[in-house]
């Protein structure tokens, strides 16, 4: 009998979500900004108010976090203005979950 946890799509996706919020929780701290609820829907411009170079340092935590193979600026460089502009949280956990079933597959 296999006690082995498979792990879904879903779960993979709760995982990086509950790990960007953080990192996003803790930058938003340094502004007196830590009552803001982070949810996938939650606008990184809009709702959360960021600016390019907090963009940079979310970077720098996703690699520390996840290695090189998850290239924020390399993400956002394949958007659209306006979908920069209306960049949620959600799009960017479903980059960061593709980015890691890659490597885990190469």
């Amino acid at each position: 009998m296999s006690t082995a946890k498979h792990t879904t799509a879903a779960d993979d996706e709760k995982t990086v979500l509950t790990d960007i919020s953080g990192m996003l929780k803790n930058m938003l701290d340094e502004y007196g900004l830590d009552d803001l609820e982070i949810a996938a829907e939650s606008r990184f411009m809009e709702d959360l108010d960021l600016e390019s170079i907090d963009l940079v340092t979310l970077a720098g935590s996703l690699q520390a976090r996840y290695g090189p193979q998850v290239n924020l600026a390399e993400f956002v460089a394949g958007l659209e203005l306006d979908e920069i502009i209306d960049l949620r949280v959600g799009h960017l956990v479903e980059y960061v979950v593709g980015c890691l079933k890659a490597a885990e597959g190469s």
